[in-house]
């Protein structure tokens, strides 16, 4: 049996009269309703400059547009200590007052302030969250003129190596940044709070620490990236490890949360297995990549589609594996290697009611079925 090396997903709130972090001890951590006149920070992709801005330069531009968020919490929340405040970061989304942070910045708040880096502060109301992607949106009454939007980039360009700035209020300090590069894109980030994993997510070596929960994370144009989330850690600090929700995340969610208060995720209703080689071997199979139905939930879009789940067992090596479920091998023309391809293809792709083709196999026969996908439930 494999043996399982168990790391922290820290989810990045200070807490500011202990500045202890948190630490959760398993996997953790994503127009219609504005007038005209709102200065939308999200809506295209800005035009970027012939030349990449310095770090003073990036600093200046968005300092005003970052906030500092501090929650009252009753006791019983696992996040704030003794009923303390949880100081957590956040950024404007647009002149309206809307602000981006994180969704377990926020939760089960009694109260909400955010200040700007002005010093003045704000009581903010929830407009609307969503625990699958982690993201939140708030929104307080302050001047128009006194609004800096920060836009929303691309973050489908996003590049390993690619510089990146993070601002926030580490443990508690206001105003702070720190620089480093992308590790990596297209994480797969487990979420305690929905049951679900966050697909597509970017890994950061920029300093993140707990307070930088919500803030952004910047390219070298001023445009953010992504949001910044949760940390791997077994100590409760940052170990070189971040990792932000993409902006392309936040551009299609923010909208219905501000709209609607949530977010309709995407859903097929199955779980599954990735082929590694040892189950290859078992299946028989040339190549150890696609992802096998384990299981499928009942009145699902899987069900529905008469996806078939696994429902036999093979020993191999004195290993027992359970198999006879359909290997996906691809959606929508694209070639399926593991879970996570699937899971960032409908977060970038699909919407409540779409069509998705997936290309399976059965019995040893290739075939493509359509499926309808639906309105992902709560977790239970």
């Amino acid at each position: 049996m494999m043996n399982k090396t168990l790391l922290s997903v820290i989810f990045i709130v200070s807490i500011s009269v202990t500045l202890t972090s948190l630490s959760l001890n398993s996997f953790f951590y994503d127009s219609q309703v504005h007038q005209e006149n709102v200065v939308y920070a999200v809506t295209e992709h800005i035009d970027q400059p012939k030349k990449p801005l310095t770090l003073v330069e990036l600093f200046e531009k968005v300092e005003s547009g970052v906030v500092s968020i501090s929650t009252q919490r009753p006791t019983v929340d696992s996040i704030a200590f003794f009923g303390g405040a949880a100081v957590g970061s956040g950024f404007v989304y647009d002149n309206q007052g809307h602000i981006i942070t994180n969704n377990h910045v926020i939760k089960n708040a009694e109260k909400i302030t955010v200040t700007f880096t002005d010093g003045f502060s704000y009581d903010a109301e929830v407009i609307g969250a969503d625990d699958s992607s982690d993201l939140a949106i708030i929104k307080v009454d302050r001047e128009k003129s006194k609004l800096n939007p920060l836009p929303l980039g691309d973050s489908s360009i996003t590049l390993v190596g690619q510089q990146v700035a993070a601002i926030g209020n580490p443990f508690g300090l206001s105003g702070s940044m720190t620089a480093g590069i992308v590790s990596q894109i297209g994480r797969l980030l487990p979420s305690e709070d929905s049951g679900f994993s966050i697909p597509d997510v970017i890994q950061t070596d920029a300093a993140i620490n707990p307070g930088n929960s919500g803030g952004p994370l910047l390219n070298m144009y001023g445009e953010v990236v992504g949001i910044n989330t949760a940390i791997f850690s077994s100590i409760g600090e940052f170990t070189g490890v971040g990792f932000a929700v993409p902006s392309n995340t936040a551009t299609k969610i923010i909208p219905s949360l501000i709209k609607n208060g949530e977010y309709s995720h995407p859903w097929i209703g199955i779980s599954g297995r990735d082929i590694d080689p040892d189950l290859a071997k078992v299946l028989g199979l040339d190549e150890a990549k696609g992802v096998m139905i384990v299981t499928v939930v009942t009145d699902s879009p899987a069900d529905k589609a008469d996806l078939r789940g696994s429902s036999q067992s093979k020993t191999m090596d004195d290993i027992e594996h359970i198999i006879g479920g359909d290997i996906i091998v691809s959606i929508d023309g694209n070639e399926v290697r593991k879970i996570d391809d699937i899971l960032i293809h409908l977060q970038r792709e699909k919407s409540v009611g779409d069509e998705t083709e997936l290309g399976i196999i059965r019995d040893n026969t290739e075939s493509t079925i359509t499926v309808i996908l639906g309105d992902r439930p709560p977790s239970s």
